[in-house]
């Protein structure tokens, strides 16, 4: 379980650190889609994300605060209701089941990290 985990958290981590980082420095093809997200939220979630995405893999590699996965999970369930939320009110179905999948996913971590199997800090 502890391998799957890991597993699941640095593949968690690459897709929330790429897509933080196209929020952060969009291609000019995907800056007109962007344009409805005001320019600060859109700041705020790629520094959210591309953070959380540190906070999923760092803290367990070097042990040091390994808490902060659980933490890093739980802020990046509250960025993927969000974004359902705003791809149901576009009517974008297939990116609301798959940010769906992805807050699925984080829960897991989340709960298995904080409950189940943490990670022991250094002593």
């Amino acid at each position: 379980m502890n391998v799957f985990l890991w597993v699941l958290q640095i593949l968690l981590a690459v897709a929330f650190f790429a897509h933080g980082w196209l929020f952060l420095a969009p291609p000019a093809a995907m800056v007109e889609l962007l344009k409805e997200i005001p320019a600060a939220l859109r700041v705020f979630i790629g520094v959210a994300e591309v953070l959380a995405a540190i906070g999923l893999t760092l803290p367990g590699i070097t042990r040091v605060m390994p808490w902060v996965i659980s933490w890093a999970a739980a802020g990046l369930m509250i960025v993927m209701l969000g974004a359902i939320t705003l791809h149901i009110s576009r009517g974008e179905v297939g990116p609301a089941i798959t940010t769906t999948i992805l807050l699925a996913l984080l829960t897991f971590v989340a709960y298995m990290r904080w409950k189940v199997k943490p990670i022991l800090p250094r002593t």
